[in-house]
């Protein structure tokens, strides 16, 4: 009796290892800048990476017939367009089924062909630099819009809202910043306003006073820079020691929760108009509210700013893997591609034939007593 029993007990050991074993593991990467000045901007987007994966394996996802185990591997680009490639390279070794990523315009360009020559899929959450989803490659996805539609906007905005008579724009000859100053001037001129003077910093400077004297002298009464958060807060900083009290604008780059201690109380409340590269209103705005109390409850932290975006990323991915039943790049990325009508935490999500994201909005912010306030989407 016994015997029979071991046997029995045996036979379901071997059954239950059996099944653990045919659970397909899917690599999911992301790559961010994690170390660097916008370091936090990059751990909010692998953040939301790491969330929508825990919820998938939690929720025990079946393509194919098969169980399926997500896995994802995180890498590091430091915003360094080398450093990008050596990680999308990695990736590509490691055989990933999709990418999510990058988080910088200058660090997912370059990494967009090694993807393509992959043949594996890749979503940014965050690169708004119109040049990614135009160079043909059928791999490259975003789910934001993009500098022609961010940049024009807040040009007009300048003009129109704020009744800019002299405005000032200065960026830092990344392919985001300067890309989105471009089409910001574009859209100042557009509008009947005057660019009074264009100046140009990097995306490591800290001493500001050299353009910002130069353009003071222009009495700009809005200053608008293409750039990130980490260069935006001491510019704000030398903009108030300098008496300079412009208006300031920017896009997603400045416009984080981060914003406000980089420029260690020198931010005057409604000073600063910035955009994010994507717009929630009505009834999605609570899904996105709700992601960002989850969000909070799961990792102490608030979100920065595109984690959401990430997290739909993820999701929109694995629906595609799903519906083509196959986590097999050559056989879900035309699925992907067809993409509409997903609801996701940030709106509905479809995809346009370059793999632009379909209708793209934008939400403007401003700064008040600390704080990040709504203004307005606008499509």
């Amino acid at each position: 009796m016994q015997t029979k029993l071991n046997v029995i007990v045996g036979a379901i050991a071997i059954t239950l290892s059996g099944a653990a074993m045919s659970q397909e593991v899917v690599k999911i990467g992301h790559v961010g800048p994690t170390s660097g000045a916008i370091a936090h901007l990059g751990k909010d987007n692998e953040l939301g990476a790491k969330m929508a994966i825990d919820e998938l394996n939690a929720k025990g996802v079946t393509i194919g017939g098969k169980k399926v185990k997500f896995e994802l591997l995180a890498e590091d680009d430091a915003g360094d367009p080398k450093q990008g490639t050596a990680a999308a390279q990695k990736l590509v070794d490691s055989k990933v089924n999709g990418v999510i990523g990058h988080l910088n315009s200058g660090t997912t360009i370059p990494a967009s062909k090694i993807y393509s020559d992959a043949g594996i899929p890749q979503i940014s959450p965050s690169a708004t630099n119109p040049k990614y989803t135009r160079n043909g490659y059928k791999t490259a996805f975003r789910v934001v819009a993009d500098d022609v539609h961010l940049g024009g906007t807040l040009g007009k905005y300048a003009v129109t809202t704020l009744k800019g008579k002299s405005i000032a724009v200065i960026d830092d000859r990344t392919a985001y910043g300067q890309g989105v100053a471009d089409e910001f001037e574009k859209g100042v001129k557009a509008a009947g306003g005057k660019v009074v003077g264009r100046e140009f910093t990097n995306d490591k400077a800290t001493d500001f006073t050299a353009i910002l004297t130069s353009l003071k002298g222009k009495k700009p009464d809005v200053v608008f820079f293409g750039g990130m958060d980490a260069v935006a807060g001491p510019m704000l900083r030398q903009m108030k020691q300098l008496g300079i009290e412009a208006k300031f604008m920017g896009g997603d780059g400045i416009c984080t929760a981060e914003l406000p201690k980089l420029a260690a109380g020198n931010l005057a409340d409604s000073q600063v108009v910035c955009a994010e590269a994507g717009g929630v209103e009505g009834e999605s705005k609570k899904s996105l509210d709700a992601f960002k109390v989850k969000f909070k409850d799961k990792y102490k932290v608030d979100v920065q700013i595109y984690a959401p975006y990430v997290y739909d990323a993820v999701n929109v991915m694995v629906d595609a893997m799903v519906k083509a039943n196959s986590s097999d790049p050559k056989k879900y990325l035309a699925v992907l591609a067809k993409t509409d009508g997903y609801k996701g935490v940030t709106g509905t999500i479809g995809f346009d034939a370059k793999g632009d994201i379909k209708n793209g909005a934008l939400t403007l912010y401003t700064y008040k007593g600390g704080n990040r306030e709504q203004l307005a989407v606008v499509r």
